[in-house]
This record gives C-alpha cells, sequence and structure tokens, in this order.
C-alpha cells in the first residue's frame, strides 16, 4: 500500500467551495503580491542607493524587507498556479522544500524584529555610543546569526518528511505546503514533529516576543528620564515604525495560533483566510509603516525619484 501511493505528489488546495471563482480570487492576490514586491524591492534600492541611508537601523530594515521577498517569492508560485490554472499537484520534494523556506524564513523575521529591537534599545538607552557598538561586523555578524539560527533550527522537523511513507489523502488544505498539514499525511510516528515545533516556537516566536517587550520597558524607562518633552516625543518617534511591525507580525501570529487552537469548528474559509493575513499582512505593511513614519525614507523616496540619489 505504501509503495503504490507513497511517491505521488500531493494536491494543493484553494478556496473550498469557491473553485468556480478562483480566477476572480486571483485578481486581488496578483495586486497584493505586486504591492508587497514593488514596496519591499523599493526599500531595498532605497537603501543600497542612498549613502544617508547606510545605518545599522537601515541595514537590519534591509534585512526585514529581504525576508518578505523571500517569503512571497517562495509562496507566490503556488498559490497563483491554484487560483489561476487550477494546478494542484505538487511533487512531494517540491513540498518539502517549500515548507521549509516558509517556516525558515517566519523565523528569520521573527529574529530581525528582535535585532531591530535591539538597535533601537542601543539608540535610545546609549545613544552617544551608538556608533562605536553597532559597527558593522556586529551587524554582519547578527544578521548571520539571525539567518543560521531560522535555517538550522528548522531542518530537524523537515528533514523526517523526506523519508515518511505517505499512504493516506494526499490533500493539503492550503495552497503551499505547511510543516504541520504534510506531517498528519505522514503514515509514520510523528510524535517528534509534533512536539519540536513547539519547543521550537516558545524558544523563537515567543522568547523573542519576550525580549522585545523587556527591551522597550527599559527604552520607556529611559524615555521617560528626558527632561525635555519634545525630547521624549522625538527619542519615542524613532521607535514608532519598528514597534508597528512588531505588532502586525506578532498579532498575526497570535490571530493564526488562536484559530488553528480553538476554532476547530469554523468554517474552512476562516481557517485559510487567516493563514492568508499571516502570509501577506506583514510583508505588505511592513514597507507602508517605513515608508509613512520615517523621514529618512521619504526623503529618500523623494531624492531617488528626482533623480538625486546621492545627495
Amino acid at each position: 500500500m505504501w509503495s503504490n501511493n507513497s511517491a505521488a505528489p500531493f494536491l494543493l488546495t484553494g478556496f473550498l467551495g469557491s473553485e468556480a471563482i478562483h480566477h476572480w480570487i486571483s485578481i486581488p492576490f496578483f495586486i497584493i503580491y505586486l504591492s508587497i514586491l514593488l514596496g519591499n524591492g523599493m526599500l531595498l534600492v532605497l537603501i543600497q542607493s542612498d549613502h544617508n541611508l547606510h545605518e545599522p537601523m537601515y541595514y537590519f530594515l534591509a534585512m526585514l524587507a529581504s525576508t518578505d521577498l523571500g517569503m512571497i517569492l517562495t509562496t507566490m508560485p503556488t498559490v497563483l498556479s491554484v487560483l489561476l490554472w487550477d494546478r494542484r499537484e505538487i511533487a512531494q520534494h517540491s513540498c518539502f522544500t517549500q515548507s521549509y523556506f516558509i517556516h525558515s524564513l517566519a523565523i528569520v523575521e521573527s529574529g530581525v524584529l528582535l535585532a531591530m529591537a535591539y538597535d533601537r534599545f542601543i539608540a535610545i538607552r546609549y545613544p552617544l555610543s551608538y556608533n562605536s557598538i553597532l559597527i558593522n561586523s556586529l551587524v554582519m555578524k547578527i544578521g548571520l546569526g539571525v539567518l543560521m539560527r531560522g535555517f538550522v533550527s528548522i531542518v530537524p522537523p523537515i528533514l523526517p518528511l523526506y523519508w515518511f511513507p505517505y499512504c493516506r489523502s494526499h490533500v493539503l488544505s492550503h495552497a503551499f505546503c505547511l510543516h504541520q498539514d504534510v506531517m498528519k499525511l505522514a503514515c509514520a510516528d510523528i510524535t517528534f514533529n509534533r512536539i519540536y515545533p513547539v519547543i521550537l516556537v516558545a524558544l523563537t516566536f515567543f522568547l523573542d516576543a519576550m525580549i522585545i517587550l523587556f527591551s522597550y520597558i527599559l527604552i520607556l524607562k529611559t524615555v521617560l528620564g528626558i527632561a525635555s518633552i519634545e525630547e521624549r516625543a522625538k527619542a519615542l518617534n524613532t521607535c514608532v515604525s519598528h514597534i508597528s511591525c512588531v505588532l502586525v507580525f506578532y498579532i498575526t501570529v497570535i490571530g493564526l495560533t488562536f484559530i488553528h487552537r480553538f476554532g476547530k469548528h469554523a468554517p474552512h474559509v476562516v481557517h485559510i483566510t487567516m493563514s492568508y493575513v499571516y502570509f501577506l499582512f506583514p510583508p505588505f505593511m511592513n514597507p507602508i509603516i517605513y515608508s509613512v513614519k520615517t523621514k529618512q525614507i521619504q526623503r529618500s523616496i523623494i531624492r531617488l525619484f528626482s533623480g538625486h540619489s546621492r545627495v
């Protein structure tokens, strides 16, 4: 039984019950994907071309934009294939690889937000030592550490997927491959694959969120110690963009977690919609937040479009 069915491709799923209008649903998805590509791509161009943005804060922002682009380029091909052309089949090895990148990049994004919190903490807590502490080599080491944590920590639960036998239904519940979706189709002992992700989430997403919260408590304590109200507002204003991105990311994570844990009786479309919100909303909002809230980015956009990128 395993030998007959085990190597068969998996079947991706779009919006159940709405297959007839998938081509219409694909239009907003295409617009959102295009907006994400243009928005994050523009941030990378600005940071690369404008010397005024060659600072640690913007290097971390470039990492965030790159991570968002990576996530979109990982999920976009299968989502649009299902919605536009009803191409549901995906080879097993392609599915496992996609799952690896989706989960790795999610952990990387959480790590980048943590690194950005560290940057804001140093900028406000030790403003005179900021440039001597956050030198380029340290920024590179932090970036490499964030990448290594994301891409190495997810290997243990993904590797077994390659040799598990799959004798049950090969139908997945999304238009992309998620570890928790794939492992349920395995005809094998998946105890490790159930336990490890819970521990990993606690040591990455949850721990990162706690450290970010603690860093902002210390930042707030420092800001309240500043005598001038104007200086207080100026210091806090430098954190608004980052706080907004953190809230967008973790609210979607919490929302998706609650739906999966407590929304077992919720309609399938609610689960699917929430998963798309999780994958699309942060990458869509991050460039908008930084463009609206950061004056240096606004000036850089003006310089770029007026043809004076090196002022």
